[in-house]
């Protein structure tokens, strides 16, 4: 079920840019104009990430998810329906505050359903479906579109959303198998003030901000930026851009292993550490190195590989928010998530307006990259055996120990 939640999250969210072209063209909206129609997504997704995180935290996955994939399912049905700049702006404002539970409300099913030396994995595969539905976009959207206009393929997309919600609401239980009566973690009391004071906690949020430039830039501008930068067609745009996100999905796949295997070998702190500062940096440089060639082959090459090599940290990512956040594990992904949908934002709309004022698509992207570049250097200072509330911090027993290690609730 998260699975398939996964790639409906990346279908919906991915559509409106491989429909970008069509969209701009028909309700004729400007470069910086579409990257605030990209950046209100981001933003709702930001402003609604941490509440809805801890609602799941407190009253439980089933209920939350079925009612937010509703909501969004529903603004992806009207998001058809935009007749111009403002309407489409507020419908995809809308869209983002119904999705930005979705990532934060798996991570607390994984943490109710899953042992510490398995999230990882679990993490992977359900980011290597996010990916899928990435790549499914383009495949989806660009012939519909042409059949029956992009107008219906939203309400077509949003329709599979609603079947989802009707199976979970039917299937899924918030408690295990022998969780007992009171599970602790179901209705927690967030200690808000001890977070907050916490490096640990500053430490990922910052890094994931900038990590999210990268990721946005696949997310809102890339079929822009084959079609105007790279001159690609349309239909070459529709293959190519699925490319990236397929290699994402095996990224995520090879990233829960190899961090899960990494933690194993060698503890958590050097195994996690190790996927998210490497991916990250070669992610930036392939990123630098795509500017820098006009050749079409490479530039489809070298934008597969930026993206699926840095998608071999986000397993990492979302795991180190399970180690140090325990019983508070919603919470402390909405929180970092939300910071990623600041950067985003930030990203989404900046972008448009450097290509405006600087006239070409590379310079912008080497910002993009740069920042890419000082997450994989933060990473490198997140200590994932460290809880951030007190009360989880135990004593480490080695690699092995650790990775077996269960909050107190198990």
């Amino acid at each position: 079920m998260l699975i398939a939640l996964a790639i409906i999250t990346f279908l919906d969210r991915i559509s409106i840019a491989v429909a970008g072209p069509r969209i701009q063209a028909d309700l004729h909206i400007s470069p910086e104009r579409w990257g605030w129609v990209i950046g209100a997504f981001v933003l709702a997704y930001g402003i609604f990430e941490i509440p809805t995180g801890a609602l799941g935290d407190r009253m439980g996955q089933r209920s939350v998810l079925t009612r937010i994939v509703l909501w969004w399912s529903g603004f992806t049905c009207l998001t058809g329906a935009a007749t111009g700049f403002v309407p489409l702006l507020a419908t995809r404002f809308l869209f983002g505050a119904g999705e930005a539970g979705a990532f934060p409300n798996m991570s607390g099913v994984i943490a109710r359903w899953f042992p510490l030396r398995e999230r990882a994995r679990a993490h992977g595969f359900i980011w290597a479906a996010s990916r899928f539905g990435g790549a499914l976009a383009p495949l989806i959207v660009v012939p519909l579109q042409s059949a029956v206009g992009w107008r219906v393929t939203f309400i077509l997309l949003g329709a599979i959303g609603v079947v989802w919600a009707l199976f979970w609401r039917a299937l899924y239980q918030d408690r295990p198998a022998g969780g007992g009566a009171e599970l602790p973690g179901l209705h927690p009391i967030v200690p808000w003030a001890e977070l907050l004071r916490q490096r640990q906690l500053w430490l990922i949020v910052t890094m994931y901000f900038c990590y999210a430039w990268g990721s946005w830039f696949y997310f809102g501008w890339f079929p822009v930026y084959l079609v105007k930068a790279a001159g690609f067609s349309e239909g070459e745009m529709g293959i190519f851009t699925a490319l990236p996100f397929l290699a994402g999905a095996l990224g995520n796949i090879a990233g829960g292993f190899l961090c899960d295997w990494l933690a194993g070998r060698f503890g958590l702190k050097t195994g996690r550490r190790l996927v998210g500062f490497v991916s990250l940096a070669v992610s930036a440089l392939l990123l630098v190195a795509m500017t820098l060639t006009r050749n079409k082959s490479a530039i489809v090459v070298l934008s597969t590989l930026g993206f699926g090599v840095a998608d071999l940290m986000l397993p990492a990512a979302w795991a180190v928010c399970l180690d140090v956040g325990h019983r508070y594990a919603g919470v402390v992904t909405g929180t970092m998530n939300s910071a990623g949908q600041l950067g985003g934002f930030v990203c989404s709309v900046l972008f448009g307006y450097l290509v405006q004022a600087w006239g070409n698509y590379y310079q912008p992207l080497w910002l993009v990259a740069c920042m890419v570049m000082v997450a994989a250097l933060l990473f490198t200072r997140i200590d994932p055996t460290r809880p951030l509330v007190a009360e989880d911090r135990v004593p480490d027993s080695g690699p092995r120990q650790s990775m077996d290690r269960q909050p107190a609730h198990r």
